[in-house]
């Protein structure tokens, strides 16, 4: 019982560290509810023209989705050397990691574009075989398609100020540009006060707008306000072939480890998609229901990075593990609340789309099965996205994401759909042993204490 106390108070006698985990986390929290409430309606839009458009955007987005998975592993693994280097006080190396993160995102996201329009209609056919289905996407997928610089863009100056704390601005230039995305689908979409109905390719174009309206509005923000970020093109180029070296040692195993986890997810949508236009409309469903009870704890796992790469960085090593150890037990605690909330509001939250009742049936199961597992699906987070990179240990995250995903979650997924032929809820529930043995791993890995890594050791 004394134990259990000491804990008890241990946890919660911090005040400077929940100040500082909520300066962090509650703007990204507000930021990814929007974006995830906004992306619900989006979907719930596109729902009104039918489970045929639903599935083509759906699928589209899996093309979209990849990209994100290049573009996040290269913004998190840059974001690891940010908080580290923020930490230490060495700004002149943050412009640095900046530019490398730059430059790196311009070529993937001009890569995408490029294999986007030569072959839409065959990336479509990848994950669905009904000819209408693939028509629609390719359509959405070639004007979408002009987004994805500006995205690369965003996403690299977003990671940065999060890493040195500053969460505000960016949570409302986002919350601006999705409101923005949101008109524009409503205008495009259904062809309103004159405008054209335009359909799937109505969503597309508002995805465009919205885009270029968010990568103008935090340049202008960074370098008109002269934040500590705004480097000159020298200082963003300012890069030896050792320092760039250096930094891909750590930068490197985080894509992987987001490129692993989008391949894997891909070949899910691809297992989905061949269960049938249904069992696509579920998962789409699902997903986005499932995001948008998330957003809290990718908040959550922003904070753990950011706080344990700057003690870390700053030498407090032992502060880092006070903060994992902490941020561990809040995550499992909201995973509960969250899943509780998840299975009691799920019925209310599916009257919103119109699908039929099939649909409705599996997505309901399928969101009662998250609910029980929600807690685990948080602290993996947590342990992965959180901990393990804010404390340098990419290359061991990359390995437990990998492991748990192509030689668990996988195989079984397809076992489920193609050799035992089950309905596609009892698919998922299969999928979702990938979770429990990757927060079995995580949690070895974190006990073990062997995840500290100061990775901006011997940087020029």
């Amino acid at each position: 019982m004394a134990k259990t106390e000491k804990l008890l108070v241990s946890l919660f006698d911090d005040r400077d560290f929940y100040q500082k985990m909520l300066k962090i986390a509650l703007p990204i929290v507000i930021q990814n509810f929007i974006s995830s409430f906004l992306n619900m309606i989006d979907t719930v839009m596109v729902g009104k023209l039918g489970e045929t458009e639903i599935a083509a955007v759906g699928i589209a987005n899996q093309y979209f989705f990849f990209f994100n998975m290049f573009l996040l592993g290269l913004c998190a693994g840059c974001g690891v050397f940010i908080s580290q280097f923020w930490g230490k006080g060495e700004l002149k190396n943050i412009k640095r990691i900046m530019g490398i993160g730059l430059i790196s995102a311009t070529v993937v996201s001009l890569l995408f574009m490029v294999l986007g329009f030569l072959f839409p209609g065959k990336i479509m056919a990848v994950f669905n075989n009904d000819p209408k289905v693939i028509n629609l996407g390719a359509g959405y997928l070639r004007m979408v398609l002009v987004s994805y610089l500006f995205t690369g863009i965003t996403f690299v100056f977003n990671f940065s100020l999060r890493s040195i704390g500053k969460t505000v601005q960016p949570m409302l230039i986002s919350g601006f540009a999705l409101i923005c995305n949101a008109f524009f689908n409503y205008l495009f979409i259904f062809g309103k006060w004159g405008a054209p109905a335009m359909g799937v390719e109505g969503a597309a174009l508002a995805t465009v707008i919205a885009r270029t309206v968010e990568t103008i509005a935090l340049v202008v923000y960074i370098y008109g306000g002269k934040v500590v970020l705004a480097a000159s093109a020298q200082e963003l180029t300012d890069l030896s072939f050792e320092f760039v070296k250096k930094s891909y040692r750590v930068i490197f195993p985080v894509i992987l480890n987001d490129i692993c986890w989008g391949l894997a997810s891909l070949v899910y949508a691809a297992v989905y998609g061949r269960m049938g236009t249904q069992a696509v409309a579920v998962i789409q469903i699902c997903n986005t229901v499932n995001n948008l009870f998330l957003v809290a704890i990718f908040g959550l796992s922003s904070a753990a990075a950011v706080m344990i790469g700057n003690s870390i960085g700053a030498g407090k090593e032992e502060l880092g593990k006070r903060y994992a150890k902490r941020f561990s037990i809040i995550g499992v605690a909201l995973g509960i609340i969250l899943g509780a909330l998840l299975a009691l509001t799920s019925p209310l939250v599916l009257n919103i789309f119109n699908v039929s009742d099939t649909v409705r049936s599996d997505s309901q199961n399928i969101l009662y099965i998250i609910s029980v597992i929600f807690f685990i699906r948080v602290l993996d987070v947590i342990l992965i996205v959180g901990i393990l990179r804010g404390g340098g240990d990419a290359r061991q995250a990359f390995l437990i994401e990998g492991f748990t995903m192509w030689f668990i979650g996988v195989p079984l997924t397809i076992l489920g759909a193609f050799v035992l032929g089950l309905p596609v809820y009892y698919v998922y529930a299969l999928a979702i042993m990938e979770e429990i043995s990757k927060g079995v791993l995580g949690l070895m890995r974190l006990k073990s204490g062997r995840w500290i890594r100061n990775v901006t050791h011997n940087m020029g």
